[in-house]
């Protein structure tokens, strides 16, 4: 028997319908009257990729869109970090180096997808220069889960960092101004104290227990049932839940960073919520399902209009 999660899960109209309402809340939130032309652009774009994400590695086994549903509801709800256009620009850096990364799956040639995925990180970094720390993990699971890892795309990976120094560097040769971009890379060598949450406020900290109980969620759901999907499939399930904890440890030590690695940990999350939400029928999940969901719109509404004082 079907339960309400499986159905809207394998719903065709579950992306759209969840489009409208992620254009509502963004809305809401004042894409237009502050003129978040850049942002919108991204977040479209990003639920796109992450949709191609889905389809082109086959993240979940029966036809379902949770993992774009996810990740749009779940960015949405942060409604606090839609104005911010760097963490936009890391978050869609991110899918686009899963895209790229994913096709060099056990081809220790493919110097060319790896570079690919490697330039979005270093395009990332010019925005957010601490997903820098991100690169020595993203090696670790090239040659532990993509099995790619060779003297060739080693240094395909380092050219695609590099590369969008260069022109950056032009510029400012150019502009014959180097302190920018000197104080660009000192900044990753700058540290908070630990565990300085006066940083944040309560709505990050809320959003932010609420993002790590449903990675939990996800998490244990695959590890209990990953022997259901395919070895290639394991593997890129293992990254997103690498990646995953690296995000709420990056987090937890250093919160001044909250925004844009918030926005990696959506990405990250939303495949593991989405697996969870499209392959579980028990009677018990689907009360968790919808619990999620009431949460999910209750954390939205505080983000949104508690915080600015509408109601």
């Amino acid at each position: 028997m079907k339960r309400l999660q499986n159905r809207i899960a394998e719903n065709r109209y579950a992306l759209p319908v969840t489009a409208v309402y992620g254009m509502l809340v963004c809305l809401a939130a004042g894409f237009i009257e502050h003129q978040m032309w850049v942002q919108s652009v991204c977040l479209v774009v990003s639920t796109l990729l992450m949709a191609e994400l889905n389809n082109s590695n086959s993240l979940i086994r029966i036809y379902s869109r949770m993992v774009s549903c996810s990740y749009l509801v779940l960015t949405v709800m942060a409604s606090f970090l839609l104005p911010s256009m760097p963490g936009a620009i890391v978050g869609l850096c991110f899918i686009a180096f899963y895209l790229s990364l994913f096709n060099a799956y056990q081809d220790r040639q493919a110097a060319g997808w790896v570079f690919y995925a490697f330039f979005a990180i270093g395009m990332a970094s010019t925005v957010f220069v601490q997903v820098l720390f991100f690169v020595p993990v993203l090696w670790i699971l090239l040659a532990v889960n993509i099995l790619a890892f060779s003297a060739r795309t080693f240094f395909a990976s380092l050219l695609g960092l590099i590369m969008p120094y260069w022109f950056i560097g032009a510029y400012y040769v150019f502009t014959d101004d180097f302190e920018p971009f000197i104080q660009h890379f000192l900044s990753i060598t700058k540290f908070a104290r630990l565990f300085d949450y006066s940083l944040v406020g309560e709505h990050q900290i809320v959003t932010f227990a609420f993002m790590v109980l449903i990675s939990i969620v996800g998490i244990v759901h695959f590890l209990r049932h990953s022997y259901n999907d395919k070895i290639r499939t394991r593997m890129l399930y293992e990254i997103f839940i690498t990646i995953d904890i690296c995000c709420m440890v990056f987090i937890v030590l250093q919160p001044q960073h909250y925004d844009c690695v918030l926005h990696i940990m959506i990405v990250n999350t939303a495949p593991l919520i989405g697996h969870f939400i499209a392959l579980t029928r028990t009677r018990l999940t689907n009360i968790f399902f919808i619990t999620l969901m009431i949460v999910a719109l209750l954390i939205t509404a505080y983000n949104l209009w508690i915080s600015s004082l509408i109601f």
